[in-house]
């Protein structure tokens, strides 16, 4: 019982939205329902989530826009130019678990997707506003559309621009009112009402317009225009899986089983394809309907197969009421769903704790605003990556010492100006992972403290490098080279099993030589103290 009102409440949420973001794509009304239906279904057999809705989400909506705006097609093409879309995005997400790719999951960081998200509700509350207003303005760039709708505001529409103000004031009043009433669905109804009590068509007030009744048709895709739209399918996909990925983790219940990331590949994979031949857009996990669902008490996918059916029930029976909705009161409930998508207070958070990351995550909304929404995905992936890069190409290397009158061993620092360190014996610590991008700066700070210390000895210790890269080895082997040309010996210690082999494998614990691979830091101080003991004997 709890699930089907949970699938009943959501679907008075997910149907009117999925209609709404169809629009915003520039896809008839109907490609909503239809999103709702099949991938919700499929998701709802495969997916792990047990709580997840899957239909479509504001980003992705305004991504398959922009995708296939750039594209010559007419209206009798258009059906079969967005199942290509949407099965190429089935297929690169299923090719992705035949890659185990999951872990893609969490190449975006927070900060970079929280400015591209911010990015993405601009550009849909600017692509919604003529329709608030009656305007026809065409589309360029986002700041050349904006320019566009503050020169043609004279030109507003009195009865659109009303039927607008009309439906945002009870949307939000309901939302304020009453926090757990299905708002965009009593809107949706008063509009159809009062749009065919009133004629609102007849006084200039744009609506949705025919909707066809009954099942949606098989649909083909389209071959030639494979090559068109694979890139921007790729981007699609990465943010389907991205969402999907987020919004299952959000509402997973602490005795609900972990979300297997590469099976959601499987699943959503699976509802796009499924899509794909009945007429759907790209499909997603989305947070607001599976809160709402949650919160109704849905407590597995049996919920989504109730929304499913709600959907087919409205294709079969509602459709032609659906034609009198107007298209104010639909970019009404884009605007209201989507401005969420902008959260200052995360900027503000981000700000006060990393301005490096607040400054990649405005980039990352500029770049939306900027580039263009897919080519956002490619600037926020490459911040992402900078960012990585960043992090690991300056690797902290300690000064090894020991702690007064304690067995301690710990980085030296001015806040332990009587820690112990041993004459002639110089330990050093680097710390990640050494690989290409950071062998050289390691190898230089190396050198700067052999420079500095002039040891007899020097002990690398690897005990907090979880792996080492071809590059990294070979930084290795060119200090033992100069380190034996300086006179000074050079031992590795710590060494993890992964490290160990790769050592191993290039033969470096033969050029080292017997006794100068040793276990940990304490054993090289051991073997040092011994070996200078031995030498100082009379």
């Amino acid at each position: 019982m709890q699930d089907l009102t949970g699938g009943l409440t959501a679907a008075a949420v997910v149907l009117p939205k999925a209609m709404a973001y169809a629009s915003v794509a520039g896809l008839p009304v109907a490609v909503g329902l239809y999103t709702a239906f099949t991938p919700m279904a499929i998701y709802a057999l495969l997916g792990s989530s047990r709580v997840l809705s899957v239909s479509s989400t504001t980003t992705l909506a305004i991504l398959t826009g922009a995708e296939l705006e750039g594209l010559a097609i007419d209206g009798g093409s258009a059906s079969r130019a967005v199942a290509t879309l949407v099965a190429l995005v089935g297929i690169v997400l299923v090719l992705a678990r035949v890659l185990k790719l999951g872990f893609v999951a969490n190449f975006i960081s927070i900060p970079v997707l929280t400015g591209f998200k911010a990015g993405i509700g601009l550009v849909i509350v600017l692509d919604q506003a003529p329709k608030l207003l009656g305007l026809h303005v065409p589309k360029q760039s986002f700041f050349t559309d904006a320019l566009s709708v503050v020169r043609s505001l004279p030109e507003t529409s009195v009865y659109t621009a009303s039927v607008a103000a009309v439906s945002l004031c009870a949307l939000v009043a309901l939302k304020q009112l009453k926090p757990g009433a299905p708002a965009p669905l009593l809107s949706v109804a008063a509009a159809i009402l009062a749009s065919w009590a009133l004629g609102l068509s007849a006084s200039g007030v744009g609506t949705v317009g025919f909707i066809p009744k009954g099942l949606p048709s098989l649909t083909p895709p389209d071959l030639t225009l494979v090559r068109d739209l694979l890139p921007g399918a790729f981007g699609i996909a990465l943010m389907s899986f991205t969402e999907t990925i987020a919004a299952g983790r959000a509402f997973a219940d602490q005795d609900d089983p972990p979300i297997n990331a590469n099976r959601e590949l499987i699943a959503t994979g699976a509802a796009n394809l499924g899509g794909a031949l009945l007429g759907a857009m790209p499909a997603g996990g989305g947070a607001s309907q599976t809160g709402v669902a949650r919160a109704a008490g849905a407590n597995s996918q049996r919920a989504s197969l109730v929304t499913s059916a709600a959907a087919l029930a409205t294709m079969l029976v509602l459709a032609p009421l659906l034609g009198f909705l107007p298209q104010a009161t639909l970019a009404s409930i884009v605007i209201l769903y989507s401005v969420v998508l902008i959260q200052p207070a995360e900027f503000l958070s981000i700000y006060r704790v990393r301005r490096m990351e607040f400054h990649w995550s405005v980039v990352a909304a500029v770049g939306v605003l900027v580039f263009g929404t897919l080519q956002g995905i490619v600037v926020a992936i490459i911040l992402s990556v900078v960012g990585l890069a960043r992090q690991t190409a300056q690797p902290r290397v300690s000064v090894i010492g020991r702690k007064h009158g304690a067995d301690v061993l710990r980085p030296v620092s001015p806040e332990h100006p009587d820690d112990e360190t041993f004459e002639g014996l110089l330990i050093l610590r680097p710390e990640g992972r050494l690989y290409f991008g950071n062998a050289q700066v390691v190898a230089d700070r190396i050198a700067t403290f052999v420079a500095d210390r002039r040891p007899r000895v020097l002990v690398l210790d690897l005990s907090r490098v979880p792996d080492l890269e071809y590059t990294a080895l070979e930084m290795l082997r060119d200090g033992l080279r100069r380190a034996e040309k300086a006179g000074v010996e050079f031992w590795l210690v710590g060494l993890n099993p992964e490290v160990l082999a790769v050592v191993r494998n290039a033969q470096l614990d033969k050029e080292l030589g017997p006794g100068r691979l040793l276990f940990n830091a304490r054993a090289a101080i051991e073997l040092y103290n011994r070996v200078t003991g031995q030498m100082n004997r009379p």
